[in-house]
């Protein structure tokens, strides 16, 4: 499952090795895997630079991709990982937490850049998968 700055690298088309590793996924699995929580951070981050053009222009991507939305097993997964994460003291924000939370409900590996937040997860015993395409 794509992490939202890795569906933010492949939308802007930018780092040739993003892209050359998701044309590769593409290629084997035929659409992209994301969550709604991603989606949301997307729209968030155009909405709020005034973009409804590249808002339209993402949605219009999706109905070619495979999105998973957050169920109530995943809500409460990461109400669980966000209280482990901020009972120690390392917290992160709801919206990583949720995305682990699908990856991990799905047993789906999370391709992200962001490994700092998501390493905090598999650091409390939880299985998450990791993989940074930008290495």
């Amino acid at each position: 499952m794509l992490d939202t700055d890795i569906v933010s690298e492949i939308f802007r088309g930018i780092n040739r090795q993003v892209i050359a590793k998701a044309t590769a996924y593409r290629a084997v699995f035929g659409c992209y895997t994301i969550s709604t929580i991603t989606v949301m951070e997307v729209v968030q981050g155009w909405h709020k630079r005034q973009r409804e053009d590249r808002v339209q222009e993402f949605l219009a991507t999706l109905t070619t991709e495979e999105v998973l939305m957050l169920e109530l097993h995943d809500a409460v997964l990461a109400g669980c990982i966000y209280a482990d994460l901020e009972r120690i003291g390392r917290p992160i924000g709801y919206p990583d937490s949720m995305i682990a939370a699908i990856a991990l409900q799905h047993d789906l590996t999370l391709v992200t850049g962001n490994l700092s937040h998501y390493q905090r997860i598999q650091a409390l015993g939880y299985p998450l998968r990791l993989d940074n395409w930008r290495t």
